[in-house]
């Protein structure tokens, strides 16, 4: 890869994209082409294959997507089953059409089994069943992988899925409701402070234990995948598609996740939890040894990345 070739970044403007165009901006590559979701819906291939036709795409990262917390997911599963389905397949399909040297499909970790042992392993994939509150979206990226493996292997298209465990970041979709657990927490804190409320309630039990990434240390990672030679990776995988989870080794669960929370933002009231509302799968950490093979390590503490974020959108 060099620093020439262009690079097509889907979803440029959400958490995880905003992140890997600052990374490729600050490593040198100045070919990124970038699309508003307002001028062009990845979901219809007929208006991707024809913004497309006349432009030259060497890489492409597949991280637009429906995305949200526990609550938006389990409300929301038709929107988050076919939006995600739409815009992969779109993208997919572009991917083979424009023969994309090397396209990055970006997954999640909810793709696993509720139940599997952890840290989970890749090969755990598709061996139980999945947890009910987030099965809509965590289908519809199963069957990416698929589409992923199906080109891989029937038409030589160079295509690495990766499964990044909970992304939290500076660019995300603060929503006390239908926001990811980190932001809608922290959202959660800040208002109640403002109000100088003595208590403050949050979903489930706070039982729970996460491994949370920043988004910069998984657009590190994004990078590492997009530029290691298909040698290296070829032979790490047994000319097999790469499914590579990415996570930090850092877990925590929910409750001390609330407390780190209520001490940045100095929130003095008292925590509960409302146990009547679903907690989601307890525990599932990941095994990230093949990304630290191929050389990558995230460098973002948890309570680090919370005080830069907190500090920076809520602290003036």
């Amino acid at each position: 890869m060099e620093k020439s070739n262009t690079i097509f970044i889907a979803g440029h403007r959400g958490l995880v994209g905003s992140a890997v165009l600052k990374t490729l901006e600050n490593q040198g590559f100045k070919k990124i082409i970038t699309v508003n979701r307002k001028k062009l819906d990845l979901k219809n291939y007929q208006k991707v294959e024809k913004f497309f036709k006349k432009k030259k795409i060497d890489y492409m990262i597949m991280a637009a997507a429906r995305a949200g917390g526990i609550i938006a997911n389990s409300t929301n599963q038709k929107d988050f089953f076919l939006e995600n389905i739409e815009i992969q397949n779109s993208l997919l399909k572009l991917a083979l059409k424009k023969k994309i040297k090397r396209t990055i499909f970006l997954g999640t970790s909810c793709i696993y089994p509720k139940f599997a042992k952890t840290p989970i392993e890749e090969d755990s994939l598709l061996t139980g069943k999945l947890e009910k509150t987030n099965q809509s979206y965590a289908i519809a990226k199963i069957a990416g992988i698929k589409l992923s493996e199906a080109l891989y292997e029937d038409y030589n298209l160079d295509i690495v899925c990766l499964m990044p465990t909970n992304v939290y970041g500076p660019n995300d979709r603060f929503d006390k409701l239908n926001g990811h657990v980190i932001p809608a927490m922290i959202t959660k804190f800040i208002e109640a402070k403002k109000r100088k409320s003595k208590k403050i309630k949050l979903l489930g039990t706070g039982k729970p234990i996460r491994e949370f990434i920043h988004s910069e240390d998984l657009a590190e990672a994004i990078v590492k995948c997009l530029t290691v030679t298909k040698k290296i990776l070829k032979t790490k995988f047994n000319n097999k598609l790469p499914i590579i989870n990415v996570g930090t080794g850092e877990t925590i669960s929910i409750i001390n996740l609330s407390k780190l929370i209520s001490n940045l933002v100095n929130f003095r009231g008292k925590i509960l939890f409302d146990k009547n509302s679903p907690d989601g799968t307890f525990k599932k950490n990941l095994n990230s040894g093949k990304i630290y093979s191929l050389g990558w390590r995230p460098k973002i503490k948890l309570n680090i990345g919370l005080k830069k974020i907190i500090n920076k959108k809520f602290i003036k």
